[in-house]
């Protein structure tokens, strides 16, 4: 599968009357036997943008070495599926005005992952190289207003897109000079 293939297939699972788990199936078929991965050459870190309209969103997400960003929602349904490496999920829910743990979920390659639009969740790629993944969200990602949490404090802020590229920016500069 191609990345053409696959943003065509995603547009049409959203006419579904079961949206998300049509693109599950999408991404299912998309990360057999590696395809996706070479179709995708090269990494480059950070959210690089394969489609986006009002109802879909489709990002290629590479995750630098050891990265780890903070909790965040996203208020739409997504589809991650990891193509290369390794992602750990942690989740958590609202109570107060604040959020508390609430278990989690390690992804391997080939591995695909349904968030509903409640969702909170933060992302850690555990390992010393970068991790690829298709991260499909139903809706606008860049123009809907959402959410994120401090990992100190804990406490809500808005969503904001351009400090998230600045810590996939300095997760990658930081693993270019990490030996270890």
């Amino acid at each position: 599968m191609d990345v053409d293939t696959l943003v065509t297939q995603c547009i049409e699972a959203v006419a579904e009357s079961q949206p998300r788990k049509a693109v599950r199936s999408v991404l299912d078929r998309a990360l057999s036997g590696g395809q996706l991965a070479r179709a995708l050459g090269d990494p480059v870190s950070g959210l690089n943008l394969l489609y986006r309209s009002k109802d879909l969103t489709v990002l290629n997400v590479v995750w630098p070495p050891r990265m780890c960003l903070f909790p965040h929602d996203h208020r739409m349904w997504a589809a991650i599926g990891i193509y290369g490496g390794r992602e750990d999920n942690s989740f958590f829910r609202r109570q107060g005005s604040g959020i508390v743990a609430s278990g989690g979920k390690s992804l391997a390659e080939g591995d695909v992952l349904l968030l509903g639009d409640d969702a909170i969740h933060s992302v850690e790629n555990p390992v010393r190289a970068h991790t690829g993944a298709i991260h499909v969200y139903g809706g606008d990602f860049f123009a809907v207003p959402r959410s994120q949490w401090s990992s100190e404090s804990q406490m809500e802020e808005p969503y904001d897109v351009e400090a998230v590229r600045h810590q996939f920016e300095l997760a990658e500069r930081q693993s270019e000079t990490t030996t270890d």
